[in-house]
């Protein structure tokens, strides 16, 4: 029986293998060709344990996004936040807003970098990390040009002791300026508790007039992208980084 642990399965596809630079808690994936480049910023899901060897930053699927998009000459950056369960005055809590203040500052620097175009950025976040898409649906700066999500976590669970301002679900449907281009990588064998937080999604955004384009993977389970190599999940994958691609275009 294979015991590799789920989040050292490799990539489903095998973009050009490149060297990425480690910065802090930032790896930069780097296209060739002269900047500025647009740029994606890759948020991981959680929460995940302290401590965890190795981080997501060297899991073959993040690599693999890196590469991938950098391909496609965006400047990827993933970024290793701390999402992690604290104890907290009634009982364990998830700490989102650590991991907030860690997404907001990768932002900040990437968007600083010479060699990325500030005004053309994207955000792509999966699983849990979905959660901290809520500040970016709910502030809309104007140079984020587009919002990933792949299987994601879009309301917070029941016993996570999430604070409740992590909604992206109530943040959809808040005032405020033009909401980015969104996506939304569904699959068909999700855990219903996640399923529903997908569909509560999708009905505030309808409810709110914003349209979310949907890829479907009907097949494949949460973590498809290393999980389900199968042709399905390579035509989501490609089609996902190709629609990112295409929202930075400028």
């Amino acid at each position: 029986m294979d015991e590799t642990p789920n989040f050292l399965r490799p990539f489903v596809l095998t973009p050009t293998a490149r060297r990425h630079e480690r910065e802090a808690n930032l790896d930069w994936y780097v296209p060739e060709g002269g900047g500025p480049h647009p740029a994606v910023v890759l948020v991981h899901g959680g929460p995940l344990p302290a401590g965890l060897h190795p981080g997501p930053r060297d899991w073959p699927v993040y690599r693999g996004y890196g590469c991938l998009l950098a391909d496609l000459g965006l400047l990827a950056v993933t970024v290793e936040h701390r999402m992690r369960v604290v104890a907290g005055p009634q009982g364990p809590v998830t700490d989102c807003p650590t991991a907030a203040l860690d997404v907001a500052s990768a932002v900040d620097r990437v968007r600083a970098d010479p060699r990325v175009d500030g005004g053309r950025i994207a955000l792509w976040f999966f699983s849990g990390g979905g959660l901290l898409s809520t500040d970016w649906l709910r502030d809309r700066p104007s140079w984020l040009r587009a919002v990933a999500l792949t299987y994601p976590l879009l309301a917070p669970m029941p016993g996570w002791g999430v604070d409740p301002r992590f909604d992206p679900s109530a943040a959809i449907g808040e005032p405020g300026g033009p909401v980015p281009s969104l996506l939304l990588t569904r699959v068909g064998r999700e855990r219903e508790e996640m399923a529903e937080t997908v569909a509560a999604f999708l009905d505030a955004a309808g409810d709110a007039g914003v349209r979310v384009e949907v890829i479907d993977v009907p097949g494949g389970q949460h973590g498809f992208d290393m999980l389900d190599h199968t042709d399905e999940s390579r035509r989501a994958v490609e089609q996902a980084a190709g629609w990112v691609s295409q929202r930075l275009a400028r």
